[in-house]
């Protein structure tokens, strides 16, 4: 028997019709995306797809649900069209917000706390992220400068710590007494920070912007004058050459890591996570117990969602 036949066969058997569904989940979905949208409709008892509808309009939904008056939960997303369907067709039926809607407006809310708070992480992470190859030219000069001074300091308190004198450090190093005097009252304290400057206020965006393609320094820096930034180019330009570095290089501690990297970092298990990997949490949650509590209610929401 060919396959052909075969299907014919199973065809010709009538198939008692499923029970009229009772839990119906309801959403948009692109017949072409950015142009045309339809919607959706799945019984969540059977899992199975029961109407595709030619629009998203809320009459259009309407007219199918007021002909399924047995529907007691109607599960939707957060807006307004198919919650205006579902009430005037079904006024008995229980709404309830789906859950994959709520777990993906927990990941978003999660993602614009880290991407809100990427300044306090780069100094959760500290040192420690800083790779030369992934600054600029200004900064590579200012990062030297740095490794120079935490020498010399390195230098005078080895020397401090053997008894030798301020006289005779001073006299050995050629630093002046005043510098030798200050890393011996521990009063000389240097931390290189990449810098920011204005941009600070508006890295929230840049990051979106940046994981949205847009990769143009020029192009950004055009976008932010429009919302009122003041700043020059080269800031921006700064930045994104930066930021375009850090994606080719290695993964690990060499650069601050991208907020969405930050965010799979933090909801991974720690066995999945490499010592490196697991060093730059480790230091983010100690630093930030803010993310650590958000990421505790995103874990949290998908057994809240299933109860």
């Amino acid at each position: 028997m060919s396959n052909d036949t075969l299907l014919r066969t199973v065809r010709r058997y009538d198939r008692p019709p499923p029970a009229p569904p009772t839990v119906i989940g309801i959403d948009d979905w692109a017949w072409r995306r950015n142009h045309r949208y339809g919607t959706i409709i799945c019984d969540l008892e059977r899992r199975k797809t029961i109407a595709l509808l030619p629009d998203r309009e809320p009459p259009t939904a309407r007219a199918w649900l007021v002909e399924q008056p047995q529907i007691e939960i109607v599960a939707r997303d957060r807006g307004g069209g198919y919650a205006q369907a579902a009430a005037q067709a079904l006024p008995h039926a229980e709404q309830v917000a789906d859950r994959w809607h709520l777990m993906e407006n927990a990941s978003h809310a999660f993602l614009d706390a880290v991407r809100k708070s990427m300044r306090q992480v780069r100094i959760a992470i500290g040192t420690a992220t800083v790779n030369p190859k992934l600054l600029t030219a200004a900064e590579r000069l200012q990062y030297e400068g740095y490794l120079r001074r935490e020498e010399a300091n390195a230098v005078i308190r080895g020397l401090v710590s053997e008894g030798v004198s301020i006289k005779e450090i001073v006299r050995r190093t050629g630093h002046s007494r005043k510098l030798v005097r200050s890393v011996v009252r521990g009063q000389r304290t240097d931390i290189f920070r990449v810098r920011q400057t204005s941009l600070e206020p508006h890295l929230p965006w840049l990051e979106a912007q940046w994981d949205a393609g847009l990769r143009n320094g020029a192009e950004l820096w055009r976008q932010l004058r429009l919302a009122g930034f003041g700043g020059g180019l080269r800031v921006v330009t700064e930045w994104a050459t930066r930021r375009r570095r850090a994606e080719k290089a290695e993964s690990g501690l060499g650069h601050t890591p991208a907020a969405r990297t930050i965010v799979r970092l933090m909801t991974l298990e720690r066995n999945y996570l490499t010592k490196a990997q697991t060093m730059t949490v480790a230091a983010i949650e100690e630093r930030l117990p803010d993310l650590v509590e958000a990421k505790g209610c995103r874990r949290e929401l998908p057994q809240n969602a299933a109860q």
